[in-house]
This record gives structure tokens, sequence and C-alpha cells, in this order.
């Protein structure tokens, strides 16, 4: 089974490979590569003796999160598209019945750093970064946040949120935003170490643990990706959204409102 945008391979009966393959962008999520993964990510859910689902990308990074330069629309539908988009294809890895890891080499940037969250365990090369730059891009991180502050302190929630600095593999291991770090050569295999270990477990009641763990939250998922969509839309309609990815496309320090006259 093979996609352009999506790669499959199967590792063993229980097993499944998905690598993001958009390689000449850094694995960076449009609309059809989230589409493509969603459709993966159902396809594999139905069928029952797939259990761990294995998620990497291509190339020299794990994702580095959005395409801004297809994101950067004056259409608000194309916009309010995108996003739901984004929102969609992270409640499908969330909501997955099999056991999501995520296999993250290079970086995992603002939106891939989020669809890393929307896994349930997560292992990383050493040599990794990990990051949330939304702020200086004019945007809120509000649909990834909400994966993102059920693994981690609250402090160190802000900080990533609200600096939107690079970390190392070793701080997010720290942090609780990976399981694992290992060297590259080796990665794959720490993760299928870690997909085997799963494998011991019953099917049935790791299912239900997964499901129990987002309904006894104080708000499932699907109900706090709904409120952060608005969020979210309301910082990408703005006009510091449209300077911030401007910026970023020229690779120009961001011009924010007027200095105070001194």
């Amino acid at each position: 089974m093979k996609s352009s945008l999506i790669q499959v391979e199967r590792e063993g009966p229980h097993i499944t490979i998905l690598t993001l393959n958009r390689p000449e962008r850094r694995n960076a999520l449009n609309l059809p590569l989230m589409e493509e993964l969603h459709r993966m990510m159902e396809r594999v859910s139905r069928e029952e003796n797939q259990r761990v689902i294995l998620l990497r990308g291509a190339g020299k990074a794990f994702c580095s999160g959005l395409d801004l330069k297809e994101a950067m629309t004056t259409e608000s539908n194309a916009t309010r598209e995108f996003a739901q988009g984004v929102a969609d294809t992270l409640l499908a890895v969330w909501e997955v019945p099999a056991v999501t890891i995520a296999v993250v080499h290079g970086a995992a940037v603002a939106g891939g750093a989020g669809l890393m969250n929307a896994c349930d365990l997560a292992v990383a090369d050493e040599g990794a970064k990990f990051g949330y730059p939304e702020v200086r891009r004019g945007l809120a991180a509000a649909l990834v946040m909400n994966f993102l502050r059920r693994q981690v302190r609250e402090r160190d929630l802000r900080e990533l949120l609200f600096t939107g600095e690079l970390i190392s593999a070793q701080k997010a291991l720290e942090m609780g935003l990976v399981n694992r770090i290992a060297p590259k050569e080796s990665l794959l295999n720490t993760a299928l170490e870690l997909a085997h270990k799963v494998l011991k477990g019953a099917p049935g009641a790791i299912a239900s643990s997964k499901n129990a763990l987002d309904k006894t939250s104080a708000r499932t998922m699907r109900e706090e990706l709904e409120l952060s969509l608005k969020i979210h839309l309301q910082a990408r309609e703005s006009e510091e959204a449209q300077e911030g990815i401007t910026a970023y496309i020229e690779k120009r320090p961001p011009k924010w409102a007027p200095e105070p006259k001194q």
C-alpha cells in the first residue's frame, strides 16, 4: 500500500509505519498531506490486527510544522479550511484506537511538534530539536496547546509557548515531551522495542485505557479543539499574523506594533 505523500510499511502482523513524504519541504504540513495522513489513520484503525502505528518523516526532519507559504492566503475560507485541516488531522491521530508512537529525527516544530504531541508515545534522536515558535509568527499555538498541556508542567508549558525557543532532545526528555532518546542510527529500533512492549498488553484493555484517559479529562480532546480552533483563527486572521508569516517567508525580523517614543 503506497501513497505519494504517505509511505506505508508493515513491520510484522501488528505494527504499521507511516512516513510523511514531503522531504523537499521538511515534511511541512499542507492540505494534501494532512488529508492523506487523516485517511491513512482511519484506514489503519479499521484493521483490527493493527495495534501500533509508528509515525515518522522522510528526509532531514520529522516535520517542520505548517507549510506557511501555502497557508499564507488572504482568502478567509481557505484560511479556515487550513486550520480545520490541522485540527482534524491532530484529532485523527489522537483518537485512533492503536497506540501511536512518534519517531522524531531532525526537528519537530510548531504543527510538527503538535503532531508528535498527538501521538501516545515519542522517541527522538539525540540531535533532534523541538519548539513552538508560533508567537514569533504572530500566531497562537492554540491547537497544539491542548496536547502539550497534558504532557508537561505548567511552567514548562508557558516557557515553551511564550518564548518560542527551540529545545534539545535531552531537554524534551526532561520535560516529558518524549519517552526515549537514542542515536539516530538506532532510533527506529528503539521505537520498535517500545512497540513490542505495547503488544504484550491485551488489545481491548489498551484501547479502553486510551479512551478512559481522554474521557476522564475535564474536557475531551474533541471539545478542547473546538474551542481552540476559534482562538487559532482569531490570531491567524490578525495583522500580526500577516506580518509574522510574511517576515518568516522573507527571512527578516518581524515588525510588530510601533515602539513607544522615547
